[in-house]
């Protein structure tokens, strides 16, 4: 048990609560943190499984002010972001003491990236650790949810995506495309293959594989320089993916392609293969550009997602590789990121937005992020629970002191236990004070909590855990925060899930300027787990019950960044906005998303399939996204030096609204609808002058 907490002001709230875990219970935690990793052997921390997982004893859940903390775990590691002074280079070098073995800490302006022990990050809280203004853990990855897919399609025409005059953008043939994604590449699909037979795939960086060597230890020397940061996973280069389709084509009846040179996922249908076919492929927008992947290790396998990293901070090593690649072959590189993240502030404040940022600042450069499909806001029919995915947000006002505001939060329950960890964050302005108090669905309460104190693993009567942390002057924004956490207990008898039904929280103005608040929940992946009694286990998303959900700003918070370009799913069929893409705008009121474009019922690349099916429909803003990078890379092919505010402005200012709708901005459809030809012809002049001084 880590010792006066109070001292460990330099930690993330959640990274606080986790380091108070005990092995076992950070052991089954790994199964749903995305940061986190255990490496307990499976033998010895059994997992959920069948009808040996039963309830823990009522006799077992102890007084209220039971804890699950025990001694540091040893055997868990946390990726995070550390903002740094930048005056010193202190926090790097106990960064450097606290890493991983074989890790790399990674340095970005004031902030660093860094593979840590438990053990270590005690460390972290002493009066000596000058040099460390925050560390806050990576944030979870919310896995894609594509709809309507639909597989067995024709392949698109030639010309689906064709656009502009080649003889100016040549198709995207000088430029790189970066996708960023899960899944796996199917790099032998014939949508990928070049006039000669060969994958238009330069690299493919597997960052939970290990069927090749890491990036920094490419053969070239220089290259292995520039890469020297990525010294994990695996990466298969064109010369390996090459030789595995020559193989294959050489001797009929062998492996395919893909298993010769094999990726940690090869999922059929791979969401990662569809993508990079919208944006990149022959019958995509840049069908002559080369391409690049990273593939974010994401498994279906509890036990994988306990030994498997998949947060934001893969992010931004991804984006810095592939822009690495672009210094490598001296050219403009666009990235698609169709994953996305539901934490922090949605104000462009988070580490991995001001990270984009910062690499971003370079000319030639773009990201463009899935706005999310968190737009739903109410069942389309009978059964249909897309709704939980869309009811994130909330937003009101505490009118003033001694006066509430009271938020319902509902954990799903009847037939299923919920087993995640379910988050809520509360962001209001710094010149408010607000307590918060927290009822469980049975009635218990726990708190009130001022500003400035917290609560951390109380159990409770039911034997779930509850921590509350009322934050004020955040690092990365000055503003105030609430989290709470509603933990599952794990034990080594049982599992007690978190208390299904409506929990209240309730915001109590004690200095109010202003009163406004916005709340998200971090939304879980629904997943099956195993059983729990006569209940199904399951990791599933909480959401805002009637009354408290907002129907805007449910943007993923990765798509707020400053410089990220946000974009919408259009449904081109019926001239609308589809029903589920996230609505903006950002905490701070900027607008995104930016653009939308047509992803709904998009047909492209249906990779690891069997020949018969090579052609595969999806919908959601993971589709929509990747059309627009492709657009961006066409831009950046025609014009090299534009800068991603440039290629950002450009898709606003031609963008078309739409039908019944004017110019201004929109919060589901951003500026409207991007014109490629529009963007094609601004990119072209951006830079023209004229000089009309003795006119």
């Amino acid at each position: 048990m880590v010792d006066d907490a109070a001292k460990l002001k330099k930690l993330q709230p959640k990274l606080r609560m986790v380091l108070n875990g005990t092995d076992n219970v950070n052991a089954i935690r790994a199964e749903h943190a995305a940061a986190l990793v255990s490496t307990k052997s499976p033998k010895e921390v059994p997992l959920l499984r069948g009808e040996d997982a039963v309830p823990a004893s009522r006799k077992e859940v102890g007084g209220k002010r039971g804890k699950l903390m025990g001694r540091v775990a040893a055997q868990a590691l946390v990726n995070v972001f550390a903002r740094l002074s930048e005056a010193s280079d202190a926090g790097v070098e106990l960064l450097e003491q606290s890493k991983r073995r074989g890790s790399r800490v990674v340095r970005k302006l004031d902030m660093a990236t860094a593979t840590v022990g438990l053990d270590e990050l005690k460390n972290l809280r002493d009066d000596e650790a000058r040099g460390l203004v925050y560390v806050e853990m990576g944030e979870p990855l919310t896995a894609p949810t594509p709809s309507d897919i639909t597989a067995g399609v024709g392949a698109p025409t030639r010309d689906r995506r064709r656009t502009g005059d080649g003889r100016v953008h040549g198709f995207g043939r000088d430029v790189l495309v970066g996708i960023i994604d899960v899944q796996g590449f199917d790099f032998a699909h014939p949508d990928f293959l070049d006039d000669t037979g060969e994958t238009r795939f330069v690299s493919i960086w597997d960052q939970g594989g290990n069927a090749r060597v890491a990036p920094s230890r490419r053969p070239d020397p220089d290259q292995a320089k520039r890469l020297a940061n990525f010294n994990f996973g695996s990466e298969f280069r064109k010369e390996h993916l090459d030789q595995a389709i020559r193989y294959h084509r050489e001797n009929q009846g062998s492996l395919p392609p893909y298993l010769l040179e094999r990726q940690s996922q090869t999922v059929t249908g791979s969401h990662g293969t569809h993508v990079a076919s919208i944006a990149a492929g022959n019958s995509g927008i840049c069908r002559a550009a080369k391409i690049a992947a990273v593939l974010i290790h994401l498994p279906q396998d509890d036990l994988e997602r306990r030994r498997s990293f998949y947060d934001s901070t893969r992010i931004a090593h991804a984006v810095d590789y592939l822009f690495a690649l672009g210094e490598i072959y001296d050219l403009p590189v666009v990235i698609n990121v169709s994953l996305g993240t539901n934490g922090h502030a949605h104000d462009g404040s988070s580490a991995i937005n001001r990270w984009i940022d910062a690499a971003l600042t370079q000319p030639g450069r773009v990201v463009v992020a899935a706005a999310g499909n968190a737009g739903q806001e109410k069942p389309e029919f009978e059964g249909d629970t897309g709704y939980m995915m869309g009811r994130i947000h909330s937003s009101g006002r505490v009118p003033a002191q001694g006066l509430q505001s009271d938020l319902i939060w509902q954990v799903v329950g009847n037939s299923i236990a919920d087993i995640s960890e379910n988050e809520l964050e509360i962001w209001y302005g710094s010149q408010d004070r607000f307590d918060v108090t927290l009822w469980s669905p049975p009635g218990e309460q726990i708190g009130p909590v001022r500003p400035g104190q917290f609560i951390e693993n109380r159990r409770l009567a039911d034997g779930a855990f509850v921590s509350i942390y009322n934050e004020l002057y955040h690092e990365a924004n000055g503003e105030n925060y609430i989290a709470v956490y509603l933990s599952p207990f794990f034990g080594t008898d049982g599992v007690v899930g978190v208390t299904a039904g409506p929990w209240k929280v309730r915001l109590g103005g004690t200095r109010v300027r202003d009163g406004r608040f916005h709340a998200w929940i971090e939304r879980d992946d629904p997943r099956r787990i195993g059983k729990l009694g006569p209940k199904q286990a399951w990791v599933f998303p909480s959401f805002f019950g009637d009354g408290s959900w907002v129907d805007d700003s449910t943007v993923s918070s990765l798509a707020c960044g400053q410089r990220i370009i946000s974009v919408a799913n259009l449904d081109a069929a019926r001239d609308r906005i589809h029903v589920s893409s996230s609505q903006g705008p950002t905490r701070d009121n900027r607008p995104k998303p930016d653009v939308a474009a047509e992803g709904t019922n998009v047909v492209a690349a249906n990779g690891f399939a069997p020949r018969d099916q090579q052609w595969l429909a999806m919908t959601g803003t993971s589709m929509a996204a990747p059309y627009v990078t492709g657009v961006a890379g066409l831009m950046l092919s025609a014009r090299r030096d534009l800068t991603a505010a440039q290629v950002e402005g450009i898709l606003r200012a031609t963008s078309t609204p739409l039908p019944g709708v004017d110019y201004a901005w929109k919060n589901n459809a951003g500026f409207g609808v991007i014109n490629p030809e529009g963007c094609l012809d601004e990119a072209v002049k951006v830079a023209g002058r004229q000089d009309i001084t003795d006119s």
